[in-house]
């Protein structure tokens, strides 16, 4: 059953599921008892505990609800390709319990206002929390720096400028130390606009044979590279979002070897599709930053593999229909992606990229450390945040099964393999499928 409106107040045990925490190196086949909002009981009932709602997770995976660091909830600004509402039920049913919101929002969220009406339209909804990242600099302009204080005392988690650049390298290096100065985590998409400039394919054969203007790699390691540099100086803590080649691993690799506090996260369809699938200017293939050869998809999944890729992420991106209507260059770049970032995540696990703890780690633990939440993790009197995974189950990606206001997905009428039944939001159902086709 997929609610409508999530189900509260409710006692659910949830029996015979592999329940896995690695934050408490928890591992086993074992009953989860939900009460109040909270976890009651791992393996033994609560005093006194009786049922309104009995699950069987037989054969299936327990887990913290995923905690997505880049999903865009289109509101305000942009209702056409989605709303706050549509979303959050879209990331439930995704297994995603928290999102985090970039600021490009309509107008941006630059200031408390656009901050807090993000965080009260999806406490309405009651799908899935929305913490909000705002911007570093005011509209997103790369002139004056954001009012950040504000943004931090307003339930931003972090500050960024996504792509957007801004006027010059000490411009930055000043917004970098007022970040620092409040503790805040500096969310960076690194990408050089000289080499970017309409651009919408990876630089290479594909590009060349399609005709297609193209993005090459140098537009992320250059600015990346200085990036790293501005970082060490203000000594800001720092995420680089959405890395796109293997280069830009190493980059990573070596600023971590050098003690620097820098994260790093890819988008789950970076590690499974390159820019060759780009086959009749298919639109659905357009992403920023865009598709890039094999070996770059390779050097990402090494990055997973060794932990300098700490965080997997779905660059969740609703579109209309008629945004990806023109042709190839001029159509709008992203993908509807919670209905795979699970499925397509844990696919690493079966190819042996992964163990099962880790993939938690990188999908529900170390995101939520990250932006400085108490989520990831199921312990005792913690907020029952957490979904059911079946591995095992088999599906088609319609149009018909997402729940996102957008149907943009390279990955439409494949067959996929994994699929969440159930997903609690503080103890609320807000996505059930255990018992349908």
């Amino acid at each position: 059953m997929d609610y409508s409106r999530p189900a509260f107040n409710q006692r659910i045990v949830i029996r015979n599921g592999r329940v896995i925490d690695p934050r408490n190196v928890l591992d086993q086949v074992t009953d989860v008892y939900v009460a109040d909002g909270l976890i009651a009981g791992i393996g033994s009932a609560p005093v006194g505990f009786k049922p309104d709602l009995e699950v069987d997770a037989s054969g299936m995976l327990v887990i913290p609800g995923a905690v997505d660091v880049c999903a865009r909830v289109r509101e305000p600004g942009q209702t056409q390709k989605g709303t706050i509402h549509s979303e959050t039920r879209a990331a439930a049913a995704g297994g995603i319990t928290h999102l985090c919101c970039p600021p490009d929002t309509k107008p941006v969220i630059d200031t408390r206002a656009v901050a807090a009406l993000i965080q009260e339209r999806a406490h309405q909804s009651g799908y899935a929390h929305v913490l909000p990242i705002g911007a570093l600099t005011r509209g997103l302009e790369g002139q004056q720096l954001a009012e950040m204080h504000a943004l931090r005392e307003t339930g931003c988690v972090g500050v960024s400028q996504l792509r957007k650049p801004v006027k010059d390298a000490q411009t930055l290096l000043r917004c970098l130390e007022y970040a620092s100065t409040f503790d805040l985590t500096v969310f960076f998409q690194s990408e050089e606009p000289s080499l970017s400039l309409k651009g919408g394919i990876h630089a290479g054969p594909t590009a060349t044979r399609l005709g297609l203007p193209a993005i090459p790699d140098t537009a992320e390691t250059i600015a990346l590279s200085r990036d790293l540099l501005l970082v060490q100086q203000a000594g800001v803590r720092a995420h680089f979002g959405q890395l796109s080649c293997r280069r830009s691993v190493e980059l990573i690799a070596a600023a971590q070897r050098e003690g620097l506090p820098v994260t790093a996260d890819v988008a789950v369809h970076q590690l499974f599709l390159t820019d060759e699938m780009i086959d009749g200017f298919n639109s659905q293939y357009y992403t920023r930053p865009p598709l890039r050869s094999e070996q770059d998809r390779q050097g990402l999944i090494d990055g997973v593999k060794a932990g300098v890729i700490s965080i997997l992420c779905s660059d969740h991106q609703p579109h209309e229909a008629a945004a990806k209507l023109e042709p190839f260059p001029s159509t709008e770049p992203g993908i509807s992606a919670f209905d795979t970032f699970l499925p397509l995540s844990y696919q690493l696990v079966r190819t042996g990229v992964l163990t099962e703890s880790e993939w938690v780690q990188r999908i529900a633990m170390n995101p939520a450390l990250l932006v400085g939440l108490d989520a990831g993790h199921l312990e005792l009197g913690s907020n029952a945040n957490l979904c059911v995974f079946d591995p095992a189950k088999r599906w088609k990606l319609t149009e018909e099964r997402m729940l996102s206001a957008g149907k943009n997905s390279p990955f439409l009428g494949q067959s996929l393999q994994g699929q969440v039944q159930l997903t609690l939001k503080d103890g609320a159902i807000t996505y059930r499928r255990l018992g349908k086709s």
